[in-house]
């Protein structure tokens, strides 16, 4: 199924210069991304967001993969507490030279800002959609699909844990929705943060297509009416 808010062109009267995708796991919404940033000739930014994140940190991309869409164990979290404490605070070090899964989402949120400035971009999940959420000439697309096409997927990638496939597919999406719910205060999959939502069912072909006509992008682009686009409408069907 195809949902979409029709004629996104002028996403807050701008044209648009980024496209996130944000995925169910195993729907395949990552190859879509890099797809559509090749047809339409945009950077993609994935793996590469990891990449600058390192740089930032000056860390290993080693390392700031290991933080990659997770939250730190509440065990350290409750150690952090102490941190904030001024009794302790002069026994570590200081806060931003700490590297963990808040300032790992903290750094991507802030490469995902500056990807956005420079333009022409597909950025893959990491809560852009959040991050970005009313900036002008962003389009937020959300892939899903069944969970028979997960557990095929799965089942094809790593067959040696096909036995417990549902509930390492389940796992994977808790674990990215408790990052956004901590850092954005915001529900992952919530159909108002998207102007459309894509069943992969229909492959990469179609869905590319919808998306160039719907933001306005790219060889189907279409022309769209007057109005102001850049927040998603709050009726817009769930992806069913």
């Amino acid at each position: 199924m195809l949902q979409s808010q029709r004629g996104i062109s002028a996403m807050g009267h701008a044209q648009v210069r980024v496209i996130t995708v944000e995925r169910e796991y195993g729907s395949r919404g990552g190859e879509f991304a890099h797809d559509l940033a090749e047809r339409l000739g945009w950077r993609l930014l994935d793996a590469e967001l990891i990449n600058r994140a390192a740089v930032a940190a000056g860390v290993d991309p080693k390392t700031a993969a290991r933080f990659d869409e997770r939250l730190d164990p509440w065990y350290y979290r409750y150690g952090k507490l102490f941190w904030h404490d001024s009794s302790f605070s002069s026994f570590g070090k200081g806060e931003e030279h700490v590297f963990d899964s808040e300032r790992m989402l903290e750094i991507i949120k802030q490469q995902i800002l500056k990807a956005a400035d420079e333009g022409n971009c597909v950025i893959v999940g990491r809560g852009a959609a959040c991050a970005l959420a009313g900036h002008p000439g962003c389009f937020h697309v959300f892939v899903y699909a069944t969970s028979k096409a997960k557990r095929e997927w799965f089942t094809r990638a790593f067959p040696n844990q096909a036995d417990n496939a549902e509930q390492h597919l389940a796992a994977f999406d808790k674990r990215r929705a408790a990052v956004i719910r901590k850092f954005y205060q915001q529900e992952w999959c919530a159909r108002g943060l998207y102007h459309m939502l894509l069943n992969s069912c229909i492959g990469n072909e179609a869905m590319i297509r919808a998306v160039e006509s719907s933001a306005g992008v790219g060889a189907h682009a279409e022309v769209a009416p007057p109005g102001d686009c850049s927040t998603p409408a709050d009726s817009a069907s769930p992806a069913n």
